[in-house]
């Protein structure tokens, strides 16, 4: 059994693990080889994982290490703790998994969460405050919150009736559709920005994407360890 950890050096009697950092994934051409990728990070750095490893032929199963702020995916999935399934490997046991379904705006992948509304006048304001004791931990996405609560208030309904604004979030897919909001991803989306240079807000990076129209569609899926 191979393992690689991407992002941080895990070590385990009985297993054999390579530890990468994330800027050596691209130089990194033999991931197929492995039974089970890590990630450690937060939902930023799976996406950008799983943007250069969502297309091999035989994509590894994937064990979430979670240590950013929200870790949206993780909570999704209930990823168990690192040690936890790394015992279970050793022992050769084999952990449960499900599907974790990928999105694509234009050639931009996203897991969960997309727009160019309040989420993305939150992720600004968030790294803006991303230093001192606000540098790691919640605290500086609810001042974040609080200090964007009045504009929210004021501009969300005429966002949600904006041709040119939208907002995907997964985890609500209960509200398939309320006015430019999404819980869900049909099939193929468009969805016209009138700009050729957008900023959006993608699992909580914040991207450009090239173009005026954007071609929202489901991206396949990948396999993620879970309780």
């Amino acid at each position: 059994m191979r393992i690689l950890s991407i992002g941080k050096v895990l070590e385990h009697t009985g297993l054999r693990i390579d530890s990468i950092e994330a800027s050596e994934l691209s130089h990194h051409h033999d991931i197929e080889r492995y039974d089970y990728v890590v990630i450690n990070g937060g939902d930023g750095t799976i996406r950008r994982v799983l943007t250069q490893l969502h297309s091999l032929e035989k994509p590894p199963v994937f064990i979430l290490n979670p240590t950013g702020s929200f870790n949206v995916i993780a909570k999704i999935h209930r990823a168990p703790a690192i040690s936890n399934v790394l015992d279970m490997l050793a022992t050769g046991k084999i952990p449960k998994t499900q599907k974790h379904h990928l999105f694509r705006i234009n050639d931009q992948l996203f897991l969960f969460s997309a727009g160019n509304m309040g989420d993305l006048q939150h992720i600004f304001l968030s790294e803006t405050l991303r230093f001192g004791w606000l540098k790691h931990g919640i605290a500086k996405y609810i001042l974040a919150v609080i200090f964007l609560l009045p504009v929210h208030l004021v501009m969300t309904p005429f966002m949600l009736a904006s041709k040119t604004r939208f907002f995907i979030f997964t985890p609500l897919r209960l509200i398939k559709q309320f006015g430019s909001f999404y819980g869900e991803v049909p099939k193929e989306l468009v969805i016209d920005l009138e700009n050729e240079y957008n900023m959006l807000e993608l699992d909580g990076d914040i991207v450009t994407v090239h173009g005026s129209k954007l071609h929202i569609r489901q991206a396949g899926n990948v396999r993620v360890v879970t309780r």
